[in-house]
């Protein structure tokens, strides 16, 4: 983040590839609307290696101060890139060759059945909708999965379910370059 402005960049790398092997997965949020979940989500992004990615429009701004609160001081520690929509987000991954594993309740695969690598995009959805059913069909989706719960709940907080996430692919990787 540029700490100046606390506005996330847009701007890719020198080299296009560099940013999307470089950090232990990518975390997508389509148009999050809660800034304390995107808050916890810079910290989570900030401490995992994780690269936080949120797809326009935002229901915040960057100098709220839930959001802020949230991140603490991690905000300066985190990278995170704003993109103009959910389809830009899927266009620039699949573009890449990235796998983007939509995360949501009516899927049929646990988060944990999936062999991770660090290309992998994990998307989420707004609160308290959910990803949209034309993204979920989506043909640059990979596969809609899921992070189990006890019967009758309806969902998880969104900063939560993108920390389990994010951490089962850092697991898998064996928790590479953390103590």
């Amino acid at each position: 983040m540029n700490s100046a402005t606390t506005e996330p960049t847009n701007a890719e790398p020198t080299n296009s590839t560099d940013w999307i092997k470089s950090h232990t997965c990518h975390v997508l949020f389509d148009r999050p609307v809660i800034p304390p979940n995107t808050g916890n989500a810079i910290r989570m992004c900030a401490g995992s290696g994780a690269m936080l990615h949120l797809a326009k429009p935002l229901g915040f701004n960057f100098d709220d101060k839930n959001l802020r609160r949230a991140g603490l001081d991690y905000h300066d520690l985190a990278d995170v890139r704003i993109h103009d929509s959910i389809d830009q987000a899927l266009e620039t991954f699949a573009s890449q060759g990235c796998r983007i594993f939509a995360f949501t309740a009516h899927a049929d695969t646990w988060h944990t059945d999936i062999e991770y690598t660090n290309t992998d995009v994990l998307l989420f959805g707004p609160e308290p909708t959910g990803l949209e059913q034309s993204v979920l069909d989506d043909s640059r989706i990979t596969q809609l999965i899921r992070i189990p719960m006890l019967p009758a709940r309806r969902s998880m907080n969104l900063s939560n379910a993108a920390a389990v996430a994010a951490y089962e692919v850092w697991r898998q990787q064996g928790f590479m370059g953390g103590k």
